[in-house]
């Protein structure tokens, strides 16, 4: 049986995106990648790929960015599950969430997509919504504003100060649920 996960993060290509809230995955994923002391380069699926391990005998992490936009992240999802032999219930997407206030990390498995596009894309791709998701708040738009509009927006000077402690313990999060399971994880970060 193999002990290899898939972590996706999600967001949009190119530098215009790069600091926006739509992005938070890449950039749990590439602090995921800095950890491991790996870099990410070109894969096929129409992803950036970087691989490593835990620790020695530990799980194996394809940590992946799709290089497509936010809303067609599916397809590199599932050509890299497919190319590595990951099953759903090893594939963790990790994405901004409207839905939990900023500075917030959840984690779980299946269920909806809350209108998340992305997630829509995979769900729809992998052929089922039992994947893991850590979900990394980035808050609601104030008053009326466009959700849409919110999450392609930087994130302001006083959440970049909380940022960086926010994005290491999203990756904290996707590292205790690949090594001690989801209700180990769930116990530990939902407790915050």
């Amino acid at each position: 049986m193999s002990n290899t996960w898939l972590i996706v993060g999600l967001g949009n290509p190119g530098p215009d995106y790069s600091r926006n809230r739509h992005n938070i995955g890449y950039m749990v994923v590439e602090e995921l990648a800095r950890r491991l002391g790996t870099g990410f380069r070109s894969h096929k699926a129409r992803a950036l790929v970087a691989e490593g391990r835990l620790s020695i005998g530990g799980p194996k992490l394809v940590l992946a960015k799709p290089a497509t936009y936010m809303n067609t992240s599916g397809g590199p999802t599932a050509a890299l599950a497919r190319f590595f032999d990951v099953p759903p219930e090893r594939v963790l997407a990790v994405h901004d969430e409207i839905d939990i206030p900023f500075n917030t990390v959840r984690l779980k498995l299946g269920g909806g997509e809350g209108g998340h596009n992305g997630l829509r894309d995979i769900s729809a791709t992998l052929g089922t919504k039992d994947y893991h998701r850590v979900r990394i708040g980035v808050g609601r738009p104030p008053g009326r504003s466009d959700a849409a509009t919110h999450v392609l927006k930087d994130f302001t000077a006083t959440e970049s100060k909380e940022l960086p402690f926010l994005i290491d313990e999203a990756a904290d999060a996707a590292e205790m649920l690949v090594v001690s399971g989801l209700l180990d994880a769930q116990q530990k970060f939902h407790g915050r």
